[in-house]
């Protein structure tokens, strides 16, 4: 297909997204002008932490997160859905952008089979083609649209295609484990026990997703 894009080796585009939501880098996307994501009526958290971010957003613009504690900030849109920060299509505070947008990667939505739930973000990540140059890189991803596929089907899983999707990231090792002939790595369906404390795991560190 002529608009499809290259979203790179699967097994090193996990490794770096999981890199990113431990907090020890950012996402290297290549958006390529795409500013999707920044006008598709989003919230970006901003934890109290992000001084330097903060300290370029003018304060009439945050308002307290829901849920979180004091100091944890939401950054709004304006009336067309775009981020305030967004002018003249690019991002103003782009080397001091808040920490989700610097997680943040609409390659999940493929990775885990799940559609976006915001239009412009779902027709990028319909384009991204993950490689799969070895054995590896096809299981890990069978592995995460496994975990998605589980999540969707568990009543208290998240409801938010972005939560799901990241979740499934996280939690997709519990569904490898070895062939009872081979003991090659295979996805396998774990008890909900298992799957139940990855989520925890998941959950101990997770920064909030939009």
């Amino acid at each position: 297909m002529a608009d499809e894009r290259p979203a790179g080796e699967f097994s090193a585009w996990l490794a770096e997204l999981q890199g990113a939501l431990r907090g020890e880098r950012g996402s290297d996307v290549p958006c390529a002008g795409c500013t999707a994501c920044c006008t598709s009526s989003q919230f970006v958290h901003i934890g109290p932490d992000e001084t330097a971010t903060l300290a370029r957003i003018p304060a009439a613009l945050l308002f307290p997160a829901p849920g979180l504690p004091r100091g944890h900030v939401v950054l709004g849109y304006d009336e067309r859905g775009h981020c305030p920060m967004l002018i003249d299509g690019q991002c103003s505070i782009y080397e001091h952008r808040p920490r989700t947008c610097r997680t943040y990667d609409c390659r999940v939505f493929p990775a885990a089979g799940i559609e976006a739930d915001k239009p412009l973000i779902a027709a990028r990540a319909r384009q991204w083609r993950f490689d799969h140059p070895g054995p590896g890189d096809r299981v890990a991803h069978d592995a995460v649209q496994a975990a998605a596929a589980y999540l969707a089907a568990d009543a208290g899983g998240p409801a938010n295609p972005t939560q799901r999707a990241v979740l499934a990231v996280e939690i997709h090792d519990a569904f490898l484990g070895p062939d009872d002939v081979t003991g090659e790595t295979v996805v396998i369906t774990p008890g909900p026990g298992t799957v139940r404390a990855a989520i925890a795991r998941a959950g101990a560190g997770a920064p909030p997703p939009r």
